[in-house]
C-alpha cells in the first residue's frame, strides 16, 4: 500500500456504477440538520480531480466530482446553511457554513460548462453513481505541496485502477471548451 490516499472511493479500485441509476440525495457532514441536495438521474464525466479548489476528504489527494444538468439538482433541506466559498472563482462552490463540505458548484458566467452543476457523489448513501472515468489536474498536486518526485507513483496508481491521468481535463471535455471558445470567436465549424 502506498503512503498516500488518492481518495477513499478509489484507493481499493473502482466500483462500477449503474447506467440506469435514477439519482439520489447528497448530505453534508453535519450531524444535526444536514444540508440535503437531491440529484435526479446519474452524474456524467465523474472524475478524480487534483485541483486545489474542490472539496476533498481529509488526507485525500483528489476529490471525486461529476456533473449534472442544473435542472436535475435541487437543494431539498437546510439550504440556508450554504454559502459560496469564493465568489471570484469560475465554479461557484456552495459549501455548508458549519462543516465546510462543498455541496455543489455552479458556473454563472459564459462558459462551456454553464448549465451544469458539479457534485460529489461520495456525499450520498445511495449506490449506483457513475464511477470515476479519468483523473484531471494531476500535476496541480505539486502546487499544493505534494513532492514532484512522487508524481510518477501517483500516475501509476491512477492507471492501475483504470483512471487515465491528465494535467487538464479529459480530451473530450477539453474539446468542448475549445468548441465553445471557437463559437464565441465566430469561427466556422468545419
Amino acid at each position: 500500500m502506498s503512503s498516500f490516499s488518492l481518495h477513499p472511493l478509489i484507493d481499493n479500485g473502482l466500483t462500477k456504477g449503474n447506467p440506469d441509476f435514477p439519482g439520489g440525495k447528497l448530505h453534508c457532514k453535519c450531524s444535526k440538520n444536514p444540508v440535503e441536495v437531491t440529484i435526479k438521474g446519474n452524474v456524467a464525466h465523474n472524475h478524480a480531480c487534483g485541483c486545489s479548489q474542490c472539496y476533498k476528504p481529509k488526507g485525500a489527494l483528489f476529490s471525486i466530482v461529476g456533473v449534472v444538468p442544473v435542472a436535475n439538482q435541487s437543494v431539498t433541506a437546510n439550504g440556508d446553511k450554504l454559502e459560496i466559498v469564493n465568489k471570484d472563482a469560475t465554479i461557484l462552490r456552495h459549501a455548508c457554513k458549519e462543516c465546510g463540505v462543498h455541496m455543489y458548484g455552479r458556473i454563472e458566467k459564459d462558459h462551456a460548462f454553464k448549465g451544469l452543476d458539479f457534485v460529489h457523489v461520495e456525499l450520498s448513501d445511495d449506490k449506483g453513481w457513475q464511477e470515476p472515468q479519468f483523473a484531471a489536474f494531476v500535476s496541480s498536486l505539486i502546487e499544493q505541496g505534494f513532492p514532484p518526485s512522487k508524481m510518477g507513483e501517483v500516475r501509476d496508481r491512477l492507471r492501475s485502477i483504470g483512471l487515465e491521468p491528465y494535467d487538464v481535463l479529459s480530451p473530450t471535455l477539453m474539446d468542448l471548451i475549445a468548441t465553445h471558445a471557437a463559437e464565441k470567436a465566430g469561427k466556422e465549424k468545419l
